[in-house]
């Protein structure tokens, strides 16, 4: 009887899963968002490698809950138990770690500043994680703690027990930092130097807290160690601790900034908070992330796949982060991180553009124009301010990843409309950048001599991942071209990028159809396994770098022997067995194993260089096959889970593929008008553009079974094209997709319908 009643339940679960799901999301898309995707991750093996980020878009601060130990770049993980503190973070990701940071927890009994013994026992089942809202309930302190931000500063609303020893530990964090506690204004002020690099001599974040109860004591801290009858203390790890004597479900509330530039400033960035109670500010908050998640309405998908779009689209709109602020007279501010200076204008940070030049800041620049002026307007001050453009900045230079991807993302953004900025500062920095090695590896361009002598920088002389530079360098040289025309720059100047953006020929094999290391004097290096992670090339291997060819695919169609070699060199990336050569680094890396257990072949969606490949059967007549495989990759390695991403989300690039992905076309080639096609994962998708114009593409027909398109019209009108033009998309348009269960193999397969190559322009 038992079994039968278990039966009976699996059969009623499964009806109940089996209905007809909402056919749109609920009106407030913010709902559908889960901070959670991708935190349950380790260095071994992630699964986002992201953390719960308790932010307004683009914020200055984040904050969030604190499971790791100090310094721990895996600072909160999905599989810990216990919560240290509610950390202010400015993390891009755990493998740049930290700054800017410092640590409040709300305890109760005996005052404990060590993390280890202040830390409480936590659950998810009581935990609330929403991106303008968050809360837990700390069992061992009975203690429920909440936390709604603003762009610069934070409510905190702390629930306490009866208990003549409630009480706040604020931890300033080690490597110099200082408190003082004010008890007649109910107020803790501090400073927090600790970094990971990439700051100036000076560098400080300055803290101020206002609580709104009295002290019933208070004392500071040094080096895990109290110093009695004191109110202030500057050491290697300073910090405070307030108590309180509360009543059973006393609320004491908290309000907290912070300023990269003065006390004075972290004191008028707390006027954000202004006189809003705590639900205000909660709220206000919810309202700015739907302002910006709305501009893209999705209908007739799953719960699952509303979820996963939205989650993703959270991600895409946190990085780069404002690293400005509004001073007294209400202008705006910031703190270089290159030179020490306070100075005007705009600034952002904590993005790596060998990461993010790919889809996120194309994703800007067509949803957020404004502020994409504001960041690239960011970039200009950077250079004039470091005399470098920052490939990888957190918040200054950091020597990250290979390439000069600065290029791509100043020519995109001005290519597609940006105004209001120095764009020739910043044309100047690009050239700078083509002709010079900077003053660490990942600035300027590793190799450049060679490069601009040979054609691309060789195996041998010394320069790892040199077919990885050589291959982005090209690309990156393209992008040059195309804004030096743009900007009506000489002839000879214009020419010469468009000659450098052919490059990549030099490295390709034609024994092997793949591209391999190339040696000073012009023989392949020897031996070579295409299977090899990393020595030529940048995590990853000759599979993936192969296709980074984004400007000219039809010159890579034409070294490979045409159009039917080339398809099958892609249909191979997913045939081959996941298997590896890891003695580059001597280990598995977790990008190698995220590969190799995706059961896609050699196709590693969890890092970048390949993410783009799929999309490349539209330059060879195969449409079909990007449909198909584009529907796997969204269907089979994101979720919006705690292990909802498939490698490192890095910083909004692997969510923006999906956003794209999920709206039926991509960007392979930013710095050009098109994105490439592939096929819409829902229903219907509504885009409401800064300029008030709309694009909507209606696919009816979508199905988990039908994921072809069958026929597109746009405007009313059949569209055989395999790309869409972004100037056409900006005046507004209607595409309707007919979908189907099985490929139309005649629809996009014409010269005519292929996507934008040089090739075809410099014939």
């Amino acid at each position: 009887m038992r079994h039968v009643f278990i039966s009976l339940l699996l059969l009623s679960t499964v009806a109940a899963t089996a209905q007809t799901p909402p056919t749109r999301p609920a009106a407030d898309p913010v709902e559908w968002v889960n901070p959670l995707m991708g935190t349950d991750s380790k260095p071994s093996l992630s699964n986002g490698n992201t953390y719960p980020a308790i932010a307004l878009p683009w914020g200055m601060n984040f904050w969030m809950p604190q499971t790791g130990r100090m310094g721990d770049g895996w600072a909160y993980t999905y599989a810990a138990d216990k919560i240290r503190g509610f950390k202010q973070t400015h993390q891009p990701s755990p493998w740049m770690n930290d700054y800017g940071q410092f640590s409040i927890m709300p305890m109760t009994g005996r005052p404990r500043f060590v993390e280890e013994q202040r830390a409480s026992w936590f659950t998810h089942k009581s935990e609330v994680a929403k991106p303008y809202y968050y809360s837990v309930y700390l069992a061992d302190h009975d203690v429920t703690t909440e936390i709604a931000p603003t762009e610069r500063a934070a409510s905190f609303r702390f629930t306490f027990p009866k208990t003549d020893s409630a009480q706040v530990v604020i931890d300033a964090l080690n490597k110099g930092s200082y408190v003082r506690i004010v008890p007649g204004e109910r107020k803790v002020v501090g400073y927090t130097t600790k970094n990971s690099g990439g700051v100036p001599a000076n560098f400080k974040n300055y803290f101020v807290l206002v609580f709104d109860k009295p002290f019933a004591r208070h004392a500071v801290w040094q080096n895990g160690k109290w110093a009695n009858d004191l109110l202030e203390i500057q050491a290697d790890q300073a910090g405070a601790v307030v108590g309180f004597q509360t009543r059973k479900g006393e609320v004491v509330h908290a309000r907290v900034a912070s300023s990269f530039i003065s006390p004075e400033q972290a004191e008028l960035n707390l006027n954000e908070l202004g006189k809003d109670d705590f639900e205000t500010v909660k709220q206000k908050a919810k309202t700015a992330w739907n302002t910006v998640l709305g501009r893209i309405q999705v209908e007739g998908g799953t719960p699952d796949q509303y979820r996963t779009f939205y989650s993703c689209l959270y991600r895409a709109l946190l990085f780069p982060r404002k690293f400005y602020e509004m001073d007294a007279a209400g202008k705006v501010v910031h703190y270089s991180p290159y030179n020490g200076e306070v100075r005007p204008g705009y600034l952002f940070t904590d993005t790596g553009f060998w990461d993010t030049f790919r889809s996120l800041f194309p994703f800007l620049n067509m949803l957020y124009p404004s502020i994409s002026a504001h960041m690239q307007e960011g970039l200009a001050n950077a250079y004039k301010e470091g005399g470098w453009l920052p490939e990888w900045g957190s918040p200054g230079l950091r020597n990250v990843m290979v390439g000069s991807n600065s290029a791509s993302v100043v020519s995109d953004a001005y290519l597609k409309g940006g105004k209001n900025y120095d764009i020739n500062a910043l044309y100047e920095a690009l050239i700078k950048n083509s002709n010079n090695e900077g003053p660490m590896d990942a600035v300027g361009r590793r190799g450049a001599r060679y490069y601009n002598e040979l054609g691309y920088v060789p195996y041998d002389v010394k320069i790892n991942e040199n077919a990885a530079r050589t291959l982005e360098y090209a690309y990156d040289d393209f992008t040059i071209y195309q804004l030096a025309k743009k900007l009506n720059r000489p002839k000879a100047e214009i020419d010469l990028f468009a000659k450098r953006s052919r490059n990549y020929r030099n490295l390709f094999d034609k024994q092997t159809g793949l591209m391999r290391g190339k040696n000073k004097d012009g023989s392949f290096q020897t031996p070579f396994n295409p299977f090899k992670w990393g020595d030529a090339f940048t995590e990853g291997n000759s599979w993936h770098y192969t296709w980074s060819v984004f400007h000219d695919v039809q010159g890579l169609i034409g070294l490979m022997g045409g159009p039917k070699q080339f398809t099958n060199k892609l249909d191979s990336v997913f045939m081959l067995p996941p298997v590896f050569d890891d003695s580059y680094y001597g280990s598995v890396i977790h990008e190698i194993r995220e590969m190799q257990i995706a059961n896609m072949g050699q196709y590693a969606h969890g890092n970048q260089p390949i993410q783009h490949m799929i999309y490349l059967y539209n330059y060879a007549g195969e449409p079909w096959k990007t449909q198909y495989w584009v529907r796997e990759v969204m269907n089979r390695l994101y979720l919006p889970t705690p292990d909802g991403y498939c490698g490192d989300e890095d910083n909004g690039q692997t969510s923006a593929w999906y956003v794209f992905s999920a709206m039926g076309f991509y960007p392979v080639c930013p710095a050009t008008d098109q994105y490439v096609l592939g096929a819409p994962l829902f229903g219907k998708v509504t885009m409401t553009l800064e300029n008030g114009k709309k694009v909507v593409i209606n696919a009816p027909k979508n199905s988990i079974k039908n994921r072809y398109v069958n026929g597109l019209k746009m405007n009313g009108k059949p569209y055989s094209r395999n790309w869409l033009s972004h100037a056409a998309l900006m005046q507004g348009a209607t595409l309707d997709v007919d979908m189907s269960a099985t490929p139309n193999k005649q629809r996009g397969t014409q010269v005519g319908d292929f996507p934008y190559s040089l090739s075809n322009e410099l014939k």
